[in-house]
């Protein structure tokens, strides 16, 4: 096992280490807001999580995209969570929380930077050289 940049690298490639890694860091965060912020503002609970959470979820996931769906789960049980802290959404299924919230699923999220980074590969925009 190596770890670079934040990113863990094992022999077999498999990212489930640096998906139990990012998820443990995004849930203390995200406990250390619930505990600090007395006011439970939306806009400001949004900001902080987009901010401080979700970029722990998502750094670097071109180079560790979660595979499996036990991964993929584990990962968006933080942002499940989230959104339940918000006031009134407690009850309502998680679906309508991000659409009220108008928040992606992490995995939308992580396919939409992949299709963008295709895009630009083709357009020429991008470091990769498809051609090569």
């Amino acid at each position: 096992m190596e770890k670079d940049l934040g990113v863990i690298i094992t022999s077999d490639l498999k990212s489930s280490q640096q998906c139990s890694q990012s998820y443990a860091k995004a849930n203390r965060i995200l406990g250390m807001i619930k505990q600090t912020i007395c006011h439970k503002n939306t806009d400001i609970l949004l900001q902080l999580y987009k901010s401080l959470v979700r970029s722990q979820l998502e750094y670097c996931t071109a180079a560790w995209c979660p595979h499996y769906q036990k991964n993929k789960k584990l990962l968006e049980k933080v942002q499940r969570h989230f959104t339940r802290t918000i006031p009134g959404l407690k009850e309502v299924p998680n679906e309508i929380r991000l659409k009220r919230l108008k928040l992606w699923t992490l995995e939308d999220r992580r396919i939409l930077v992949d299709l963008i980074e295709v895009f630009k590969m083709f357009r020429g925009l991008s470091v990769v050289d498809i051609d090569a």
